[in-house]
């Protein structure tokens, strides 16, 4: 009898849960129905592209002034995408170590609950011999009840976990530093190719466009002339097969060095289109480095690749710690406070506490296992860093020979540019104004613009080279210590910084300052019905073209051109005394050049032949006004 009462009183509680299951079950499965993709709508994009237009250009400072190269490495610093993204990248690896260092604290769980049911939990006693009840059925436990309880427990084993985790975090921390010295490195290489690339653009580009006007007025002219029968047909389509392979050239070269502003302002950030004038301050090459082993030496203690290796290596390390770590017994400690609300309890707060050990015998069995990955993770480390550094190396001997190629090759472009200036303007001197004479010129001219350009490509090729070589050694961009963060800060900090580091890899930094004295230009003598105006506008402009200054200045080199004529085996020639002195007014260079004269001395004739007289000088005035000299670099 007592038995089938409480079979009846537990069979009480069975229609109840399965009607509540078998609701929760439906709910969950018209739940599962109803979702469907849902793509974005175009307003929300178009909400997003705006959103993260304004956010990339966000907080910037205006632009004041010419930009020098320090203010825009100031600036890629400061606002580039990508050095943003490496800057985060590291604070995020901050955070991470900060939370493997709580995972080392002991644990202190807090346990608050409810409970309900209902009906009565409880039970009764059957004798194991006959199946009989021998108790009534009773309960220890009220229908509903509240919980609470706070437990301290520290396991031994999980500390030691913890601690190797938080260990290989913090070299992670390390590792994210080192790669955001490297995107640094790069984006101050890619800063300095792209701005001098643009600073030959802007010296050049003014001009080229109304030779680009001259040259196509020049093709039509000769289509007439051949039409009209003016120019035999063969001669007609050379000169014009050579105007069109002087526009390509310089459609080429205009090109290339267009380009480079572009590069340059996403590089600092700067919203496309916006107005960007870069300082034109000539900045001499330094001599080719000549001490390689010291070079070799300082990229191996330098690169951010090799610091990252050995920051891998030390993780691997403490890996084979952490596995070893795992093999020791695990000993926990724990105490914590009770209580329960339920009335049927003797005591209703109670303190417990205990220790427990406990260990994995089985896993003694993979000693043998984690000692051998753990010497051939040292073998592949030690052999991976070894590839890098003879990887390293090759890149310190290759950059210092592609500088000293780079210097070389501008000295032959400087050269050239100076001939091929030389000859327009000769060409221009010797021209009759007839449709022949003036092809050639213009044919001269185009040469001349491309020269001018591929000294400019050649001098900026050289900067990249020169700063290959800061990169393959691992120079850094800023010192130990930023006190201030504004782009002029920056600028001057960061000029300074590469000033000091660059002199222990370079004897003479390309950066340094030295004395720059401007031109003053005085025509004392031309012939009469030539505008002696005109004569020294256009010396002025080879003046200017050669990277010397015009501007007035106490400390000016005076050049006194003077205009003669003479006979030898009855031809005329034409002589340009000129004299340069300095400040104090003494004498510190003369020099004569001669040409022939053309039948009719004109203003056109002259000042073609001052401009070819200057360029004769060119490389003594770059000397004596301290601009980049003519580099002395073998092949």
């Amino acid at each position: 009898m007592n038995a089938y009462v409480i079979t009846e009183q537990k069979k009480r509680g069975v229609p109840l849960v399965k009607p509540v299951a078998g609701l929760i079950a439906v709910l969950i499965l018209a739940g599962c129905g109803t979702i469907k993709p849902e793509p974005l709508s175009q307003d929300e994009i178009t909400a997003r592209v705006n959103r993260d237009r304004a956010e990339m250009y966000r907080g910037q400072e205006a632009l004041s002034g010419p930009m020098t190269l320090s203010d825009a490495m100031a600036r890629a610093l400061k606002y580039n995408l990508d050095y943003r993204l490496k800057m985060m990248e590291t604070a995020l690896s901050r955070s991470l170590l900060d939370v493997s260092q709580q995972d080392m604290l002991p644990k202190l769980m807090a346990d608050a609950g409810y409970r309900w049911r209902n009906n009565d939990s409880g039970g009764t006693s059957v004798g194991i011999d006959d199946g009989l009840v021998s108790l009534r059925p009773s309960t220890s436990e009220e229908r509903e009840h509240y919980l609470s309880s706070a437990t301290f427990s520290w396991d031994l084993l999980d500390f030691g976990m913890s601690y190797f985790r938080a260990k290989q975090q913090a070299d992670e921390v390390n590792i994210a530093e080192e790669r955001r010295r490297k995107v640094l490195q790069n984006i101050v290489q890619e800063v300095r190719d792209a701005y001098w690339r643009a600073l030959g653009a802007q010296r050049l580009l003014d001009e080229t466009q109304p030779l680009a006007e001259q040259i196509a007025q020049a093709l039509d002219k000769t289509r007439e002339a051949e039409q009209a029968g003016i120019l035999p047909p063969i001669e007609g389509l050379e000169y014009q097969r050579a105007l069109l392979d002087a526009m390509t050239l310089l459609n080429q070269k205009r090109q290339q060095m267009e380009l480079a502003k572009s590069e340059l302002t996403a590089l600092i950030n700067l919203p496309p289109g916006t107005p960007l004038v870069l300082q034109d301050t000539p900045t001499p090459l330094a001599p080719a480095p000549t001490n390689i082993d010291k070079l070799e030496q300082m990229a191996l203690e330098r690169r951010p690749e090799l610091r990252e290796e050995d920051y891998k290596t030390r993780i691997d390390s403490y890996e084979t710690k952490r596995q070893i770590a795992s093999l020791f017994p695990s000993l926990n400690l724990f105490a914590g406070l009770n209580y329960d609300s339920n009335d049927y309890l003797y005591n209703n707060d109670w303190i417990e506490g205990g220790v427990g050990v406990s260990m994995n015998l089985f896993k003694l069995l993979s000693i043998p296992a984690i000692s051998n990955a753990s010497d051939a993770r040292a073998q592949t480390d030690d052999a991976r860093r070894m590839a890098l550094s003879m990887a390293v190396l090759t890149q310190v001997r290759v950059a210092t020979e592609r500088y000293k190629l780079a210097s070389y090759d501008f000295q032959i472009a400087e050269q050239s540019a100076q001939v091929d200036q030389r000859l327009a303007s000769i060409s221009r001197a010797g021209s009759d104004n007839s449709l022949t004479s003036d092809l050639e010129t213009l044919r001269t001219q185009a040469r001349s613009i491309v020269s001018r350009f591929q000294e400019a490509s050649s001098y900026a090729e050289a900067q990249a080279a020169y700063g290959r070589v800061l990169n393959s050694v691992g120079i850094d961009l800023l010192p130990d210590q930023v006190t201030k963060t504004d782009v002029a800060s920056l600028s001057r900090q960061i000029a300074t910084s590469l000033r000091q580091q660059e002199s222990s890899v370079f004897a003479h930094t390309a950066g340094i300052s030295v004395e720059k004295h401007p031109i003053a230009i005085q025509i004392t003598r031309v012939p009469s019905g030539v505008s002696r105006g005109a004569v020294e506008q256009s010396v002025g402009r080879v003046i200017e073209a050669n990277h010397l200054s015009l501007e007035p200045s106490p400390n000016s080199l005076n050049l006194q051109m003077s205009f003669s004529t003479g006979a030898s085996s009855g031809t005329r020639k034409g002589v340009w005394t000129m004299r340069v002195k300095d400040a104090s007014g003494a004498e510190v260079l003369t020099r004569q050049y001669t040409s022939y004269l053309p039948n009719e001395t004109s203003t056109r004739s002259i000042t073609a032949l001052a401009e070819a007289a200057t360029l004769s000088i060119t490389s003594d005035l770059q000397r004596l006004a301290g601009a980049p000299p003519v580099l002395t670099a073998t092949p």
